[in-house]
């Protein structure tokens, strides 16, 4: 079965199962990735900041699958904000990907401290009318700095990817990115795998004779959020996106609400992180 997609506020859609590239070396890239291709995900996540683009533009544009099809997305890092810099880090991202356009571009994380990712904002709106930058969104953005992109350009992001995983459920982000018609975009969906041992997603996937990665994956799909797990095991890229066959009951859902805990961020704060 093909992954789902969901509509973006631009006009197009996204993917609802993407493979993330995290972690992935320059030289695992382009296996990985393409196993990822072959095995049904057609969303595909990058950062300059992850020093793989150009393995990952490698598999892209050595796939069997039309580049149409895929949904490549990269990332503006910290260091690179502003009008002009941030441009140029563009313009790097698409030399070491080997390709003309990138479907969606993140400001990786708002660095508020630099006072600058409104004007960057400002220069992905260019990229977009440009049509390097196909669809163009925020990564690790909380509601204020939502608000203020807004009211400064007018133009809301299509997609805010954030930590978002069982143990740190972002109730209140999903629910503002949702006003706004935002889609919410989980990294780390899997807790960098601190979740697969919780008993109750445990019992929940014996049940349904899955494992408790993919219960969690489905959770992410079945809350209207798009998930990007990453690994760099070709078996569990296959058993990542295979979702399709089974649904998790609103009993079964509420289990998993109640594992929510206010502690549960793994990764650094938004508002301080830069």
């Amino acid at each position: 079965m093909a992954v789902p997609t969901l509509a973006l506020n631009d006009g197009r859609r996204i993917p609802q199962l993407g493979y993330g590239c995290w972690q992935l070396s320059d030289s695992q890239a382009p296996d990985l990735v393409g196993k990822a291709l072959q095995a049904g995900y057609r969303l595909i996540d990058t950062a300059a900041a992850y020093g793989n683009e150009a393995g990952v533009g490698r598999a892209v544009r050595d796939a069997q699958v039309s580049r149409d099809d895929i949904f490549l997305t990269t990332k503006l890092w910290n260091d690179r904000q502003g009008r002009d810099v941030a441009r140029r880090a563009f313009d790097e991202s698409l030399t070491r990907l080997g390709l003309p356009y990138v479907d969606l571009y993140l400001i990786h994380w708002p660095c508020p401290q630099r006072r600058l990712f409104v004007e960057t904002w400002k220069t992905l709106i260019e990229l977009q009318k440009e049509g390097r930058a196909k669809s163009i969104g925020v990564s690790n953005f909380t509601p204020e700095h939502i608000a203020t992109l807004v009211a400064e350009t007018g133009v809301t992001p299509a997609v805010n990817q954030i930590e978002l995983h069982p143990h740190f459920q972002r109730k209140a982000p999903r629910e503002d990115d949702r006003r706004h018609g935002i889609v919410t975009e989980a990294w780390s969906p899997l807790g960098q795998g601190k979740e697969l041992n919780d008993p109750a997603i445990l019992a929940i996937a014996k049940t349904h004779r899955k494992t408790a990665a993919q219960v969690i994956l489905r959770w992410q799909l079945q809350i209207g959020c798009v998930a990007i797990p990453k690994t760099a095991r070709p078996e569990r890229i296959v058993e990542n996106i295979a979702l399709f066959d089974f649904e998790l009951t609103p009993q079964e859902m509420d289990r998993i609400a109640a594992l929510d805990r206010p502690d549960g961020r793994i990764g650094p704060d938004p508002a301080t992180f830069c």
